[in-house]
């Protein structure tokens, strides 16, 4: 049903237990593709349906069978007009999977593929979202889970590991330390990998989000998609499913895809400006959006190569930028995204500064999270007053409020 290449050689691997990323090329620059046959898929619109969950996509995705047992996908699609100017403007909202995350896409594929494989643990390292998506899913299942996390990472987010019933290592570093050590401790102790890029088989779990998106908008594709970007798993993913779409005849064009990072966070930003032969650049992260605020992004070839196909393009935005859009989204949506997944809106005020859009485009933001998973990131938006239990105060402090 289909192969695996290299994104960088090209070289094509068939699928077997063990195999990650190309021998050759490494794990940085040798992250592998799922590629099929297009012309053996059968499938027509028809066969799918706006609120059902990953599965019904099971044509297109590498597995033999759906192992999950909680509803991942189906998320909603909201549309409004004239918000910024512009005609219509498409907000995907990943807030309502299982743990709150867009992850739950790419942990819905993993599990079903630990138990192709045999394995009976599964781990992963992430900066919350992946952790809490991979204990929340394995929970009924019979996998045992291991998460390793920065110590720096959101108590709600930790917390839902605990309540979980996951195994959690707290590591006292970053999150690429965290990555790097579960990873050898992966490959010492033969556990089943979740994580973002190695896993080439996460990338077709979160293409499912774009599928969605033309499904619930009657196989219109938008014009430009903007999504936050931190290891490059996501936005990989979305080029890849309007690309499905558009190999099996269900679309007539890819959307332009524009990637958003935090300005202290710009890692595959840089290696994007430097141009072809993309080369990872690494540097140290720090933002308030934790769940992109990585240095060594993994996935970082295949997100300059896929973004650059589809004609887009990257920009950041400061921390300031991104609080004000965690508001802003919330009081004309009703959306309230986290910092990572508010960026996509942070990143589309910028992308109208610079006439990147036009206002006549219909325009879809990814927004990849809850804003309840990081409570502590808009703390500094809230101000609350104190009133005294009388009539007269309140009345007043309403009076106040009005004016």
């Amino acid at each position: 049903m289909y192969k695996l290449r290299c994104i960088s050689c090209g070289k094509i691997y068939e699928p077997s237990r063990d195999l990650y990323t190309c021998p050759h090329c490494g794990e940085r620059m040798g992250t592998l593709e799922i590629i099929y046959d297009y012309e053996k898929i059968n499938v027509k619109k028809s066969d799918f349906y706006p609120e059902g969950d990953i599965s019904q996509f099971s044509k297109i995705l590498p597995i033999n069978d759906y192992a999950v047992q909680l509803k991942v996908g189906g998320t909603p699609l909201y549309k409004f007009k004239n918000i910024l100017g512009i005609k219509e403007l498409l907000i995907k909202y990943d807030g309502t999977n299982p743990t709150a995350s867009y992850k739950d896409r790419a942990t819905a594929i993993a599990v079903s593929k630990a138990y192709e494989f045999d394995y009976d643990t599964i781990y992963c390292a992430s900066t919350g979202n992946a952790a809490s998506s991979l204990a929340g899913l394995t929970a009924p299942t019979k996998l045992n889970t291991y998460i390793f996390v920065p110590a720096s990472a959101p108590i709600a987010k930790i917390a839902q590991l605990y309540v979980y019933g996951a195994h959690v290592i707290q590591i006292d570093g970053t999150y690429d330390e965290a990555f790097d050590i579960s990873m050898e401790v992966g490959k010492r102790l033969n556990w089943y990998s979740r994580n973002s890029a190695i896993n080439p088989y996460l990338l077709e779990g979160k293409k499912t989000g774009a599928l969605e998106v033309i499904i619930q908008n009657n196989f219109e594709p938008p014009d430009v998609v903007f999504v936050g970007v931190g290891d490059g798993t996501v936005i990989s993913s979305i080029f890849k499913g309007f690309f499905d779409f558009y190999n099996l005849g269900l679309i007539k064009k890819i959307p332009k895809i524009i990637g958003i990072q935090a300005k202290n966070a710009d890692a595959i930003i840089r290696t994007f400006e430097k141009g072809k032969p993309y080369i990872p650049t690494d540097i140290t992260s720090t933002t308030i959006a934790d769940s992109i605020s990585v240095g060594k992004p993994r996935d970082v070839i295949k997100a300059c190569k896929y973004v650059e196909k589809s004609g887009g393009t990257f920009l950041r935005v400061s921390d300031e930028e991104i609080l004000k859009a965690i508001s802003e989204l919330a009081r004309f949506s009703g959306v309230f995204g986290e910092p990572a997944g508010a960026a996509s809106y942070a990143g589309l005020k910028k992308a109208i500064e610079l006439d990147l859009v036009g206002k006549d485009e219909k325009i879809c933001i990814f927004v990849t999270g809850n804003g309840l998973k990081d409570i502590k990131s808009v703390e500094k938006l809230i101000k609350p007053t104190k009133v005294k239990p009388y009539l007269d105060d309140v009345l007043s402090f309403i009076n106040e409020v009005k004016s």
